[in-house]
């Protein structure tokens, strides 16, 4: 029997369609088998990529905070974490869930708020936030400006994308123009060349930059 390209083409769509389904149902299901913690923060362990590269006297904003959950690493790291979040309702859970003096959850928008009410900042970290902003130069300069730095000539951040380069088939999907994001909100997965010329855009220098997992690590300063 021989088939003709578009019904290879209609299987392959529908192969690639059910690639991209059911690695979002795995990792669903694979957190409802753990206490709904998804397994891959256990495996990736990012958290620990943040905090070894803080002092203990550090003072840190964690910008997109959601619900905290590295908001808590961190405060046991350092000094002061604040954690910066948009939504009302990921800071309502995260202040019901956890409470500590040297944390605190604020809403706002990150790009607009009054960073002098909070003590003199030494690095912003952000943690797969990227990925869900538009504008992200706009809103990486932004930070540069309305932050309260300790130290002026000294802007360092923390940054954890992920990138588009994580495997084959994800290059490919993109490509056919097919559903290919991890997530639906994401505005961007990188490739290294991407998310470099991104940071010059922003007038950031990179000091340190890695690749783990399908993601990227990055060390910046202004």
């Amino acid at each position: 029997m021989i088939c003709s390209n578009s019904f290879y083409d209609f299987c392959l769509k529908a192969l690639l369609h059910i690639h991209s389904r059911s690695y979002n149902w795995a990792g669903r299901l694979a957190a409802k088998l753990n206490n709904n913690l998804h397994p891959k923060k256990q495996i990736i362990n990012y958290e620990k990529w943040f905090c070894d590269r803080l002092q203990t006297d550090s003072v840190v904003v964690d910008i997109g905070c959601s619900t905290g959950e590295m908001v808590r690493s961190l405060a046991e790291k350092v000094k002061m974490v604040y954690g910066l979040e948009i939504e009302e309702k990921r800071i309502q859970q995260a202040n019901q869930s956890f409470q500590q003096d040297n944390v605190k959850f604020i809403c706002a928008d990150a790009t607009s708020y009054d960073y002098s009410k909070l003590m003199p900042i030494d690095c912003i970290t952000l943690s797969n936030v990227l990925e869900h902003i538009e504008h992200r130069v706009s809103f990486l300069k932004a930070l540069q400006e309305r932050v309260h730095w300790k130290q002026e000539e000294k802007k360092r951040f923390l940054i954890r994308v992920p990138t588009i380069e994580r495997e084959w088939i994800a290059v490919y999907k993109k490509e056919r123009g097919l559903e290919y994001r991890l997530d639906y909100s994401h505005f961007i997965e990188y490739t290294l060349q991407e998310f470099c010329e991104e940071m010059k855009s922003a007038g950031l220098t990179i000091k340190d930059i890695s690749t783990r997992f399908g993601e990227i690590y990055c060390e910046a300063y202004a």
